[in-house]
């Protein structure tokens, strides 16, 4: 960690100390070591031209974030090996325009800015008898390879993810958007962490009160680290204590783009290969990048398989708890019988019976997930296998109970993206049908659905694909409909411009 000697960040010295570059390259050199003084991978190095060697240079980097070679090739050999001018001692102008080879160099004078770009991994160039300061770009860390995010992989189509690196996600999202209305904010938070955040938006499409409103509330962050997007998605959403996620997030460069044709926002942090989107509506929990690039009716079947299989992973235990425990005259008589001949022996009542389960099958869940690759089969089998039959045949838990966690479980992966809320929906709506029977469960249904109905993600209603009356919000949804039928762009989120095709370009 770089520290000053006072304890605080190089930065908050600097600003305190009000200093400013001087002629001298020695007292320059100085000030800089002292607001890194304890950090040894800061390196200065002297050097000097071959035919005027009385004027001094020195650069100043980090090891470890510059391209040594490419410092060495655009900045240190020039300067030695160039002929310069007689009379061009203290005047910066002619490194930058006649030696230094970089496309990316600039003049500065600001300390705290300078500071900045050496900690960014970027190199300054001092000189004898100059108050100025080159800052030129030598950025050389090593960053991992661009491949298919684990998390949202692609039957067809785009197998590109965000990777870690900044600049090469914008990258990524410019080459799907080549229009000069993509534009990018560039921010800075964290005090500390100084993290860098880009705000994409493609500016005749988006909604101006909503960017608006994004803006103020990254404004208003003032927190010491912002390390990765999860940290911007809780200081800025609505009704933080809800369940459900207002922010959108995703690991494609392809979704994002879609979603900025949509009139969304997209937040791009340092560091993170997953970026922000908003606002985010509760039916994009079942949407997925596949369902464009197949056949509308198999897409339209999937999102309905979905929607269902979320409603049967938080119900279906709870409906077993409660028919078995309050409702029994509702089961037929057969299978009445059965359940009753599967539960005999068991010492344990129903609620305990599921509950127990449920909370197996969330340690087999986080298990498989922090585990290595490796070990993922025997964990099945273990689970599967030993867990699941000798339970049963040691009369701990009944065969029933096992088939409905099952089934809540399965029906549970098919919604990936709404895995936390349905984890705790899950456990209370058990808890409610245990009390209750069948009427704790609608009152369970009911609340879930008054909740959502009170949600807002930066304005827009949580539920506005099932609420709204215009055509244009409610297309694209439940169900998906031909490209050629999707005309315009939602309402409530897009801007001015919400037209996506018109009749010529049909």
């Amino acid at each position: 960690m770089i520290k000053a000697k006072s304890g605080k960040s190089p930065e908050d010295n600097n600003m305190k100390e009000k200093e400013e570059l001087k002629k001298s390259i020695e007292d320059n050199v100085n000030l800089f070591k002292r607001i890194f003084q304890g950090d040894d991978t800061v390196t200065v190095r002297y050097f000097a031209n071959q035919e005027q060697g009385k004027i001094k240079f020195c650069i100043i980097y980090i090891d470890g974030m510059v391209d040594v070679e490419t410092a060495n090739r655009n900045i240190i050999q020039p300067i030695v090996q160039s002929t310069f001018p007689k009379n061009f001692e203290g005047n910066m102008d002619v490194i930058l325009e006649q030696v230094v080879l970089s496309n990316h160099a600039e003049k500065i004078c600001n300390v705290d800015e300078l500071v900045m770009r050496i900690i960014r991994g970027e190199s300054v160039l001092l000189m004898d008898k100059s108050d100025e300061a080159l800052v030129i770009c030598t950025k050389g860390w090593k960053s991992r390879s661009i491949n298919e995010p684990e998390n949202e992989k692609a039957q067809r189509g785009s197998r590109e993810g965000f990777v870690e690196p900044i600049l090469v996600n914008l990258s990524m999202i410019r080459r799907k958007l080549a229009t000069p209305n993509l534009k990018i904010k560039n921010m800075v938070l964290g005090k500390e962490s100084k993290t860098n955040v880009c705000v994409c938006y493609l500016e005749n499409i988006v909604n101006k009160q909503i960017l608006n409103e994004l803006f103020d509330r990254l404004n208003n962050i003032n927190n010491d680290s912002i390390l990765a997007s999860g940290y911007i998605s809780e200081l800025i959403e609505d009704s933080p204590y809800s369940l459900f996620d207002k922010i959108g997030s995703t690991e494609k460069p392809d979704v994002a783009a879609a979603q900025l044709l949509e009139g969304r926002i997209v937040v791009v942090v340092d560091g993170t290969p997953t970026v922000l989107t908003v606002p985010f509506l509760f039916e994009e929990y079942f949407k997925a990048q596949d369902d464009y690039y197949i056949n509308f009716y198999y897409s339209t079947i999937s999102r309905i398989l979905r929607l269902i299989s979320f409603i049967i992973t938080i119900i279906a235990p709870a409906f077993y708890v409660a028919i078995m425990t309050f409702h029994q005259e509702m089961i037929p008589s057969p299978l009445l019988y059965s359940l009753s001949a599967a539960r005999e022996g068991v010492p344990f009542p129903t609620i305990v019976e599921t509950i127990g389960l449920l909370f197996v099958f969330e340690i087999l869940r986080e298990a498989g997930l922090r585990i290595p690759i490796q070990v993922g089969q025997a964990l099945s089998i273990l689970g599967a296998l030993v867990l699941g039959s000798a339970a049963v045949e040691a009369r701990i838990v009944s065969a029933p109970v096992i088939i409905t966690v099952s089934l809540s479980g399965l029906t549970g992966l098919m919604t990936i993206k709404i895995k936390g809320p349905v984890i705790t929906l899950r456990f209370v709506m058990v808890l409610l049908a245990s009390f209750l029977g069948l009427y704790g469960l609608v009152f369970g249904i009911m609340g879930i659905v008054l909740h959502l109905c009170s949600l807002r993600s930066f304005g827009v209603p949580y539920l506005l694909a099932f609420t709204s009356l215009k055509t244009e919000d409610i297309k694209d949804t439940v169900m998906r409909p031909p490209i050629w039928f999707i005309k315009k762009r939602p309402a409530f989120i897009s801007g001015k411009n919400k037209v996506r095709m018109s009749e010529k370009d049909k």
